[in-house]
Protein backbone atom coordinates (compact mmCIF):
# COMPACT_ATOMS: atom_id res chain seq x y z
CA UNK A 1 0.00 0.00 0.00
CA UNK A 2 1.01 3.39 -0.80
CA UNK A 3 0.96 5.67 1.95
CA UNK A 4 2.48 8.85 0.70
CA UNK A 5 3.59 10.42 -2.39
CA UNK A 6 7.08 11.73 -3.25
CA UNK A 7 6.65 14.86 -2.19
CA UNK A 8 6.39 14.56 1.73
CA UNK A 9 7.52 17.94 3.18
CA UNK A 10 9.15 16.69 6.16
CA UNK A 11 10.98 13.89 4.27
CA UNK A 12 12.25 16.75 2.01
CA UNK A 13 13.33 18.93 5.23
CA UNK A 14 14.75 16.27 7.44
CA UNK A 15 16.12 13.59 4.98
CA UNK A 16 16.92 10.35 6.69
CA UNK A 17 17.99 10.92 9.79
CA UNK A 18 18.77 7.79 11.16
CA UNK A 19 19.40 4.24 9.54
CA UNK A 20 19.03 1.23 10.99
CA UNK A 21 20.13 -2.81 9.86
CA UNK A 22 17.64 -5.28 8.47
CA UNK A 23 17.01 -8.54 10.78
CA UNK A 24 19.41 -11.24 9.69
CA UNK A 25 18.86 -13.76 12.39
CA UNK A 26 16.84 -15.24 14.64
CA UNK A 27 16.41 -13.29 17.89
CA UNK A 28 14.32 -13.63 20.97
CA UNK A 29 12.53 -10.95 22.72
CA UNK A 30 10.26 -9.66 25.37
CA UNK A 31 8.09 -7.29 23.42
CA UNK A 32 8.34 -6.56 19.52
CA UNK A 33 6.59 -3.57 17.97
CA UNK A 34 5.42 -3.79 14.36
CA UNK A 35 5.88 -0.44 13.11
CA UNK A 36 8.13 2.39 13.15
CA UNK A 37 6.15 5.51 12.68
CA UNK A 38 5.34 8.00 15.64
CA UNK A 39 2.94 5.43 16.83
CA UNK A 40 5.72 2.88 17.20
CA UNK A 41 8.10 5.14 18.65
CA UNK A 42 5.50 6.78 21.66
CA UNK A 43 4.25 2.33 22.38
CA UNK A 44 8.38 1.60 22.53
CA UNK A 45 9.63 4.31 24.71
CA UNK A 46 6.85 4.20 27.31
CA UNK A 47 7.14 0.03 27.23
CA UNK A 48 11.38 1.07 27.69
CA UNK A 49 10.45 3.23 30.11
CA UNK A 50 8.32 0.83 31.93
CA UNK A 51 11.22 -2.00 31.77
CA UNK A 52 10.34 -4.14 29.54
CA UNK A 53 12.76 -5.78 26.42
CA UNK A 54 11.52 -4.20 23.55
CA UNK A 55 12.74 -5.05 19.63
CA UNK A 56 11.01 -3.00 17.00
CA UNK A 57 10.58 -3.46 13.30
CA UNK A 58 9.15 -1.96 10.42
CA UNK A 59 9.19 -2.83 6.54
CA UNK A 60 10.43 0.37 5.30
CA UNK A 61 13.00 3.01 6.72
CA UNK A 62 12.21 4.20 10.06
CA UNK A 63 8.97 6.49 10.02
CA UNK A 64 8.89 6.94 6.08
CA UNK A 65 4.73 5.43 6.19
CA UNK A 66 2.15 7.66 7.28
CA UNK A 67 4.45 9.52 9.74
CA UNK A 68 6.37 11.21 6.82
CA UNK A 69 2.65 12.54 5.33
CA UNK A 70 0.74 13.85 8.54
CA UNK A 71 0.68 17.36 9.33
CA UNK A 72 0.52 16.78 12.92
CA UNK A 73 -1.85 18.89 13.85
CA UNK A 74 -2.17 18.21 17.73
CA UNK A 75 -5.72 18.48 18.89
CA UNK A 76 -7.91 16.91 21.74
CA UNK A 77 -10.70 17.23 19.34
CA UNK A 78 -11.98 14.07 17.52
CA UNK A 79 -13.31 13.98 13.96
CA UNK A 80 -16.93 13.30 15.45
CA UNK A 81 -18.12 16.06 17.25
CA UNK A 82 -18.97 16.20 21.17
CA UNK A 83 -22.25 15.92 21.11
CA UNK A 84 -22.63 13.40 18.50
CA UNK A 85 -20.39 11.15 19.59
CA UNK A 86 -22.54 11.83 23.44
CA UNK A 87 -25.50 10.13 21.19
CA UNK A 88 -23.26 7.05 20.18
CA UNK A 89 -21.70 6.52 23.80
CA UNK A 90 -22.76 8.42 26.21
CA UNK A 91 -22.36 11.90 27.36
CA UNK A 92 -19.59 10.88 30.33
CA UNK A 93 -17.66 8.61 28.28
CA UNK A 94 -17.91 10.96 25.22
CA UNK A 95 -16.35 14.20 27.58
CA UNK A 96 -14.14 11.57 29.11
CA UNK A 97 -12.94 10.59 25.49
CA UNK A 98 -12.14 14.29 24.66
CA UNK A 99 -10.79 15.36 28.13
CA UNK A 100 -8.17 12.32 27.01
CA UNK A 101 -6.71 14.36 24.79
CA UNK A 102 -6.14 17.36 26.66
CA UNK A 103 -4.48 15.48 28.69
CA UNK A 104 -2.41 13.51 25.74
CA UNK A 105 -1.58 17.25 24.27
CA UNK A 106 0.02 17.79 27.93
CA UNK A 107 1.76 14.82 28.13
CA UNK A 108 3.60 14.58 25.04
CA UNK A 109 4.48 18.39 25.59
CA UNK A 110 6.18 17.39 28.81
CA UNK A 111 7.89 14.09 27.36
CA UNK A 112 9.55 16.59 24.72
CA UNK A 113 10.72 19.21 26.95
CA UNK A 114 11.87 16.60 29.58
CA UNK A 115 14.03 14.57 27.13
CA UNK A 116 15.04 18.19 25.40
CA UNK A 117 13.93 16.68 21.86
CA UNK A 118 14.21 18.99 18.63
CA UNK A 119 10.98 18.40 17.33
CA UNK A 120 9.38 21.96 16.28
CA UNK A 121 7.31 21.05 18.56
CA UNK A 122 4.90 24.60 19.76
CA UNK A 123 2.08 24.86 22.25
CA UNK A 124 -0.71 26.25 20.67
CA UNK A 125 -4.89 27.18 20.56
CA UNK A 126 -7.04 25.89 18.00
CA UNK A 127 -9.94 27.50 16.34
CA UNK A 128 -12.83 25.44 14.95
CA UNK A 129 -14.51 27.80 12.26
CA UNK A 130 -18.09 27.60 11.07
CA UNK A 131 -18.13 27.03 7.37
CA UNK A 132 -21.72 28.64 6.45
CA UNK A 133 -24.58 29.98 8.58
CA UNK A 134 -26.61 26.61 8.95
CA UNK A 135 -23.53 24.51 10.95
CA UNK A 136 -22.99 27.54 12.92
CA UNK A 137 -25.93 26.31 14.66
CA UNK A 138 -24.69 23.22 15.07
CA UNK A 139 -21.40 24.32 16.21
CA UNK A 140 -22.68 26.78 18.89
CA UNK A 141 -24.74 22.81 20.19
CA UNK A 142 -20.94 21.90 20.33
CA UNK A 143 -19.71 24.65 22.27
CA UNK A 144 -22.45 24.48 24.54
CA UNK A 145 -21.41 20.87 25.50
CA UNK A 146 -17.66 21.55 25.56
CA UNK A 147 -18.08 24.18 27.93
CA UNK A 148 -20.31 22.19 29.88
CA UNK A 149 -17.32 19.51 30.61
CA UNK A 150 -14.82 22.82 31.54
CA UNK A 151 -12.74 22.16 27.89
CA UNK A 152 -10.81 24.94 27.90
CA UNK A 153 -12.82 26.80 25.25
CA UNK A 154 -14.72 30.04 24.33
CA UNK A 155 -17.57 31.06 21.41
CA UNK A 156 -15.62 33.88 19.05
CA UNK A 157 -18.27 35.51 16.74
CA UNK A 158 -17.86 35.86 13.20
CA UNK A 159 -16.89 39.44 13.65
CA UNK A 160 -14.55 38.46 16.50
CA UNK A 161 -12.89 35.83 13.83
CA UNK A 162 -12.44 38.23 11.45
CA UNK A 163 -10.54 41.24 13.28
CA UNK A 164 -8.11 39.05 15.51
CA UNK A 165 -7.70 36.17 12.12
CA UNK A 166 -8.64 38.28 9.59
CA UNK A 167 -10.51 34.75 8.67
CA UNK A 168 -14.15 34.60 6.98
CA UNK A 169 -16.65 32.58 8.62
CA UNK A 170 -19.77 32.66 10.82
CA UNK A 171 -18.38 31.99 14.38
CA UNK A 172 -15.56 29.70 15.73
CA UNK A 173 -14.91 27.62 19.00
CA UNK A 174 -11.70 28.46 20.10
CA UNK A 175 -10.10 26.36 22.47
CA UNK A 176 -6.92 26.63 25.01
CA UNK A 177 -4.97 23.24 24.11
CA UNK A 178 -3.51 22.54 20.68
CA UNK A 179 -0.29 21.92 19.39
CA UNK A 180 2.08 21.04 16.32
CA UNK A 181 5.18 19.05 15.71
CA UNK A 182 7.14 17.49 13.26
CA UNK A 183 6.12 13.94 13.97
CA UNK A 184 8.49 12.57 11.52
CA UNK A 185 11.74 14.06 13.07
CA UNK A 186 10.15 13.03 16.56
CA UNK A 187 9.66 9.63 15.95
CA UNK A 188 13.26 9.39 15.02
CA UNK A 189 14.51 11.05 18.21
CA UNK A 190 12.68 9.07 19.77
CA UNK A 191 13.55 5.83 18.53
CA UNK A 192 16.76 7.05 18.93
CA UNK A 193 17.06 7.38 22.19
CA UNK A 194 15.91 4.61 23.28
CA UNK A 195 18.35 2.67 20.98
CA UNK A 196 20.81 4.47 23.21
CA UNK A 197 19.30 2.45 26.19
CA UNK A 198 19.13 -0.64 24.80
CA UNK A 199 16.15 -1.27 22.66
CA UNK A 200 17.15 -2.86 19.25
CA UNK A 201 15.58 -1.56 15.93
CA UNK A 202 15.86 -3.27 12.39
CA UNK A 203 14.27 -1.73 9.48
CA UNK A 204 13.31 -2.99 5.80
CA UNK A 205 12.32 -6.41 7.62
CA UNK A 206 8.97 -7.18 6.28
CA UNK A 207 7.11 -10.10 8.25
CA UNK A 208 6.05 -13.05 6.11
CA UNK A 209 3.99 -15.03 8.95
CA UNK A 210 3.24 -15.03 12.20
CA UNK A 211 1.88 -17.10 15.13
CA UNK A 212 0.18 -15.28 18.38
CA UNK A 213 -1.25 -18.35 20.11
CA UNK A 214 0.13 -20.53 22.82
CA UNK A 215 3.17 -20.24 24.68
CA UNK A 216 4.97 -20.12 21.21
CA UNK A 217 4.67 -16.42 20.01
CA UNK A 218 7.14 -16.10 16.96
CA UNK A 219 6.99 -14.15 13.69
CA UNK A 220 8.94 -15.01 10.68
CA UNK A 221 10.28 -12.51 8.28
CA UNK A 222 10.25 -12.19 4.54
CA UNK A 223 14.01 -13.22 4.90
CA UNK A 224 13.05 -16.46 7.13
CA UNK A 225 14.35 -15.35 10.30
CA UNK A 226 12.44 -15.86 13.54
CA UNK A 227 11.42 -13.59 15.85
CA UNK A 228 10.42 -14.96 19.49
CA UNK A 229 8.30 -13.27 22.03
CA UNK A 230 6.12 -12.62 24.73
CA UNK A 231 4.08 -10.24 23.38
CA UNK A 232 3.18 -8.24 19.50
CA UNK A 233 2.47 -4.54 19.58
CA UNK A 234 1.24 -3.77 16.19
CA UNK A 235 1.71 -0.27 15.40
CA UNK A 236 1.43 -0.47 11.83
CA UNK A 237 -1.51 1.42 11.06
CA UNK A 238 -3.85 1.20 7.82
CA UNK A 239 -1.84 -1.35 7.02
CA UNK A 240 -3.14 -3.54 9.94
CA UNK A 241 -6.75 -3.34 8.34
CA UNK A 242 -5.57 -6.52 6.19
CA UNK A 243 -5.00 -8.55 9.12
CA UNK A 244 -8.09 -8.17 10.72
CA UNK A 245 -11.59 -9.49 9.80
CA UNK A 246 -13.37 -6.49 11.64
CA UNK A 247 -14.46 -4.22 9.95
CA UNK A 248 -13.15 -1.28 12.32
CA UNK A 249 -12.28 2.15 9.48
CA UNK A 250 -12.76 3.17 6.11
CA UNK A 251 -9.88 4.28 4.67
CA UNK A 252 -9.59 7.79 2.58
CA UNK A 253 -6.50 9.88 0.64
CA UNK A 254 -6.18 13.13 1.99
CA UNK A 255 -3.74 16.39 0.39
CA UNK A 256 -2.05 19.06 1.45
CA UNK A 257 0.57 22.04 0.55
CA UNK A 258 2.84 24.07 2.23
CA UNK A 259 4.15 27.74 1.59
CA UNK A 260 6.71 29.08 0.99
CA UNK A 261 8.85 30.18 4.24
CA UNK A 262 7.97 33.92 5.70
CA UNK A 263 4.08 33.90 4.70
CA UNK A 264 3.03 37.05 6.32
CA UNK A 265 0.50 36.08 8.96
CA UNK A 266 -0.75 37.72 12.27
CA UNK A 267 0.48 36.71 15.28
CA UNK A 268 -2.73 34.77 16.23
CA UNK A 269 -3.12 32.72 12.97
CA UNK A 270 0.90 31.74 14.34
CA UNK A 271 -0.48 30.44 17.11
CA UNK A 272 -3.32 28.98 16.18
CA UNK A 273 -4.47 25.96 14.35
CA UNK A 274 -7.33 25.72 12.37
CA UNK A 275 -10.30 23.97 11.10
CA UNK A 276 -13.44 24.43 9.67
CA UNK A 277 -16.98 22.39 9.57
CA UNK A 278 -17.01 21.38 6.11
CA UNK A 279 -17.41 18.20 4.76
CA UNK A 280 -14.23 17.25 3.98
CA UNK A 281 -12.99 19.97 6.26
CA UNK A 282 -10.03 22.37 5.56
CA UNK A 283 -7.44 22.73 8.38
CA UNK A 284 -4.23 25.06 8.51
CA UNK A 285 -1.06 25.11 10.80
CA UNK A 286 2.05 26.99 10.51
CA UNK A 287 5.35 25.50 10.75
CA UNK A 288 8.18 25.76 13.00
CA UNK A 289 9.97 27.20 10.21
CA UNK A 290 7.50 29.69 8.98
CA UNK A 291 5.42 28.39 6.74
CA UNK A 292 1.84 27.53 6.30
CA UNK A 293 0.49 24.17 5.86
CA UNK A 294 -2.75 23.53 4.41
CA UNK A 295 -4.67 20.53 4.23
CA UNK A 296 -8.11 18.71 2.93
CA UNK A 297 -9.91 17.47 -0.23
CA UNK A 298 -9.91 14.32 1.04
CA UNK A 299 -11.08 11.38 -1.20
CA UNK A 300 -12.09 7.96 -1.20
CA UNK A 301 -10.11 7.25 -4.34
CA UNK A 302 -6.91 7.23 -5.63
CA UNK A 303 -5.91 6.07 -8.83
CA UNK A 304 -2.02 5.54 -8.80
CA UNK A 305 -1.47 6.50 -12.67
CA UNK A 306 -2.69 9.77 -11.95
CA UNK A 307 -1.25 10.39 -8.49
CA UNK A 308 0.85 13.58 -9.30
CA UNK A 309 -1.79 14.69 -11.64
CA UNK A 310 -4.30 14.38 -8.80
CA UNK A 311 -2.02 15.79 -6.25
CA UNK A 312 -1.60 18.79 -8.11
CA UNK A 313 -5.29 19.52 -8.72
CA UNK A 314 -6.15 19.21 -5.00
CA UNK A 315 -3.86 21.51 -3.96
CA UNK A 316 -5.12 24.26 -6.39
CA UNK A 317 -8.32 23.55 -4.79
CA UNK A 318 -7.31 23.80 -1.26
CA UNK A 319 -5.70 26.89 -2.42
CA UNK A 320 -8.77 28.62 -3.57
CA UNK A 321 -10.40 27.56 -0.46
CA UNK A 322 -7.78 29.00 1.42
CA UNK A 323 -8.20 32.18 -0.29
CA UNK A 324 -11.57 32.65 0.24
CA UNK A 325 -11.55 32.45 4.38
CA UNK A 326 -8.22 34.30 4.04
CA UNK A 327 -8.27 36.74 1.21
CA UNK A 328 -5.77 38.65 2.28
CA UNK A 329 -3.22 36.34 2.54
CA UNK A 330 -0.71 35.63 -0.40
CA UNK A 331 -0.16 31.86 -0.53
CA UNK A 332 3.11 30.76 -2.44
CA UNK A 333 3.25 26.97 -2.73
CA UNK A 334 6.78 25.32 -1.71
CA UNK A 335 5.34 21.71 -1.55
CA UNK A 336 2.24 19.51 -1.79
CA UNK A 337 1.73 15.59 -1.03
CA UNK A 338 -0.83 13.17 0.10
CA UNK A 339 -1.12 10.19 2.22
CA UNK A 340 -3.63 7.69 3.45
CA UNK A 341 -5.67 7.95 6.35
CA UNK A 342 -8.66 6.84 7.25
CA UNK A 343 -12.21 7.42 9.76
CA UNK A 344 -13.72 5.08 12.33
CA UNK A 345 -18.00 4.99 12.98
CA UNK A 346 -17.20 6.84 16.38
CA UNK A 347 -14.13 9.02 15.45
CA UNK A 348 -12.36 6.67 17.70
CA UNK A 349 -9.70 4.37 17.90
CA UNK A 350 -8.68 0.80 18.25
CA UNK A 351 -6.54 0.23 21.00
CA UNK A 352 -6.04 -2.84 23.08
CA UNK A 353 -6.34 -6.85 22.38
CA UNK A 354 -8.56 -7.66 19.21
CA UNK A 355 -10.55 -11.45 19.78
CA UNK A 356 -9.13 -12.50 16.25
CA UNK A 357 -5.10 -12.82 18.12
CA UNK A 358 -4.33 -14.18 21.57
CA UNK A 359 -0.54 -12.23 21.92
CA UNK A 360 -0.99 -9.10 20.29
CA UNK A 361 -2.43 -5.34 21.29
CA UNK A 362 -3.36 -3.06 18.98
CA UNK A 363 -2.72 0.92 18.64
CA UNK A 364 -4.43 1.72 15.64
CA UNK A 365 -5.43 5.92 15.74
CA UNK A 366 -7.71 6.77 12.73
CA UNK A 367 -8.58 10.34 11.70
CA UNK A 368 -7.56 13.66 12.32
CA UNK A 369 -5.60 13.30 15.70
CA UNK A 370 -4.07 9.82 15.66
CA UNK A 371 -0.89 11.24 17.24
CA UNK A 372 -3.36 12.17 20.37
CA UNK A 373 -4.32 9.09 20.53
CA UNK A 374 -1.22 7.05 20.26
CA UNK A 375 -0.39 9.19 23.36
CA UNK A 376 -3.37 8.22 25.05
CA UNK A 377 -1.68 4.48 24.35
CA UNK A 378 0.85 4.92 26.52
CA UNK A 379 -0.48 4.48 29.31
CA UNK A 380 -3.34 2.18 28.00
CA UNK A 381 -0.98 -0.66 26.53
CA UNK A 382 0.93 -1.12 29.91
CA UNK A 383 -2.19 -0.83 32.07
CA UNK A 384 -3.29 -4.36 30.03
CA UNK A 385 0.04 -5.74 29.78
CA UNK A 386 0.12 -5.56 33.47
CA UNK A 387 -3.62 -6.70 33.68
CA UNK A 388 -4.96 -3.00 35.41
CA UNK A 389 -8.73 -1.64 34.42
CA UNK A 390 -8.24 1.69 32.16
CA UNK A 391 -11.34 3.60 31.01
CA UNK A 392 -10.30 4.77 27.83
CA UNK A 393 -9.54 0.72 27.03
CA UNK A 394 -13.55 0.00 27.48
CA UNK A 395 -14.33 3.10 24.75
CA UNK A 396 -11.35 2.08 22.30
CA UNK A 397 -12.36 -2.17 22.57
CA UNK A 398 -12.40 -3.83 19.38
CA UNK A 399 -16.04 -5.35 18.68
CA UNK A 400 -17.60 -2.32 19.90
Amino acid sequence: MRLRTFESFWLLKNGLLYSYPSLQKNIETEILVIGGGITGALTSHTLMEKGYRVLLIDKRDIAQGSSSATTSMLQYEIDVPLHQLAEMIGEDAAAACYKAGIKAIKKLSGIITNLKIDCGFENKKSLYVAHSKDSATDLEKEFLIRDKYELGVKWLTAEVVKKQYGLECYGAILSDTAASVDAYKLAHELIQLNVKRGMLVFDQTEVEKFNLTGDQTFVVTKTGCTIKCKKVIFCSGFETIKLLKEKIAKLFYTYACVSEQDIKLSATLHNTLVWDTADPYLYMRTTDDGRLLVGGEDSSVNFSIFQQTIKEHKSDNLQKRLKEILPDVTFNEDFSWAGTFGSTKDGLPYIGQSPEYENALFVLGFGGNGITFSIQAMDIIPDLLEGKFNELSQYYRFGR
